[in-house]
């Protein structure tokens, strides 16, 4: 083997020792983050669910509406303002993740 191959073929190898310890380390770090994916994963679940079943939902407030109406808006203002506060926020770190922070 000539001594430019030689060098090549080390050099490969360092690069792939060091990408698997960088996959290790990403693996390592990332670990934490699987919990709360998996926390937004079961409210998409949700989301999904009342999607898939609009009468649910319609019976659901019907109901409320139907018990006090009043306590069905001060609930309703609170759930919009956390909606709000959602979308703001997933906009928020959408623009950091794309741009870089």
């Amino acid at each position: 083997m000539s001594e430019r191959r030689l060098q090549l073929a080390m050099r490969h190898g360092a690069l792939r020792a060091r990408i698997d310890e960088q996959r290790r380390q990403l693996a390592r770090h990332a670990g934490p983050l699987e919990s709360a994916l998996a926390k937004g994963d079961l409210l998409l679940d949700g989301v999904d669910w009342l999607k898939r079943h609009p009468a649910a939902v319609g019976a659901a407030v019907a109901a409320a509406v139907a018990a006090k109406p009043s306590r069905l808006w001060r609930w309703g203002r609170r759930a919009f303002v956390v909606w709000r506060g959602w979308h703001n926020l997933r906009n928020f770190l959408l623009k950091k993740l794309t741009v870089g922070g």
